[in-house]
């Protein structure tokens, strides 16, 4: 029970260290958490280092020895967070009601965070030595381009990977990918006195919404049995210079979620070949596709692997729904899947209460979290 109090206690300070993705407005970045984080390890006597990422943003790695020096396991979460606007509780004042702790990070995810570091450090403190090496990721900028993560791959050999995100403590083997990108209309501008002079690019946009609206609603028709269907949001469409000019420029943002096994190039294809179908129609409409901003594709990692075996044994000895399940979100643990790591993500918390206006974690889950990465850390073999 001393380790559990301790993590929470940890989850606590690092609540209360301001440390919102500095690629967000007045966000301060991670220093001030990699700071805390190195410490932590290296008052327990445990091999730790920083790996400079972008200019005072640095992941923290630390290191256990394991009876096999020539496998490893990976445990790794993020450090950041997302922004505290909208917030109506004080986002880094750590208060505990009703056996759950309340701030920013505190689900997404520092509960993860403090469960790995008091697992790593019980294993240190009581001399077990685990199967295998342990590693123990502390990474920056999740929360924006993954750019920790990458730089974390570098080079990165790992027989399996634990990627701390809210589950609720089941075991996702699966996760969905997500694509981002534009699309531009150009028109003709002119004085909106004299609009037939001009080609309205808004206009066309709009046709182009619509369309895409209904190729969204077909999408249902596709279903992964852990993932049900991908799914697609124009977020953002920005035309126009002021209201009396034709507007000859108009674009939209396009969020697409993705399955295993859908690949980028035939997702923009469906894409262009509606953007093709409203030019034919529209024969003043011109349409730009522009390169994506940015590709993550989707995560599906072999359920019997056995990073996603040892947690399956580890959650039911513990007495916990032992069944695969996947998540809709984006994560680290699609990019350690890429450098061929097998991961599988896992933590407290649900994701329901991340980057929400009430932000919590639920303290009975970050004790299950400490038990199942301790215990996962002995079991896998």
């Amino acid at each position: 029970m001393a380790s559990v109090l301790s993590a929470v206690e940890t989850l606590s300070q690092l609540v209360s260290i301001n440390s919102v993705n500095s690629f967000y407005r007045d966000g301060p970045g991670e220093a001030c958490v990699a700071e805390f984080v190195l410490s932590f390890f290296r008052e327990r006597g445990i091999e730790s280092t920083t790996q400079p990422v972008l200019p005072g943003r640095t992941n923290v790695i630390a290191r256990l020895p394991g009876k096999d020096s020539s496998r490893r396991v990976l445990l790794e979460a993020h450090m950041d967070t997302v922004s505290v606007e909208g917030m109506s509780i004080p986002p880094f004042v750590p208060t505990i009601e009703d056996g759950k702790l309340f701030g920013r990070g505190a689900c997404d995810t520092k509960g993860g965070l403090a469960a790995m570091m008091h697992a790593v450090a019980d294993l240190k403190q009581s001399g077990q030595k685990p199967p295998c090496e342990v590693w123990m990721c502390a990474v920056v900028d999740e929360e924006f381009s993954f750019l920790g993560v990458q730089k974390l791959c570098d080079g990165l050999r790992a027989d399996a990977a634990l990627v701390a995100e809210p589950t609720e403590m089941r075991a996702a083997i699966a996760s969905k990918g997500v694509l981002r990108w534009r699309i531009v209309a150009n028109g003709i501008a002119a004085h909106s006195s004299k609009a037939h002079l001009g080609v309205n690019a808004i206009h066309h946009m709009a046709r182009l919404v619509l369309a895409l609206e209904r190729y969204h609603e077909s999408l249902v028709a596709t279903v992964h049995p852990m993932l049900g269907s991908p799914s697609a949001n124009v977020g953002i469409i920005q035309g126009g210079v002021q209201v009396n000019f034709v507007p000859d420029r108009c674009f939209i943002k396009i969020d697409r979620r993705m399955l295993p096994g859908e690949s980028v190039e035939s997702v923009l294809l469906a894409y262009q070949s509606i953007v093709d179908q409203i030019q034919q129609a529209e024969p003043k409409a011109r349409f730009d596709m522009e390169q994506p901003m940015l590709i993550d594709p989707a995560m599906a990692t072999d359920p019997n692997a056995s990073v996603a075996t040892c947690a399956q044994r580890t959650l039911s000895q513990l007495g916990q729904e032992a069944h695969f399940c996947g998540v809709p979100f984006g994560s680290d643990a699609s990019k350690l899947s890429r450098q061929g790591i097998p991961s599988v993500i896992i933590g407290p918390g649900s994701i329901d209460r991340a980057h929400a206006a009430v932000e919590y974690v639920e303290l009975d889950q970050v004790e299950l979290a400490f038990e199942f990465y301790r215990r996962f850390l002995l079991n896998f073999e």
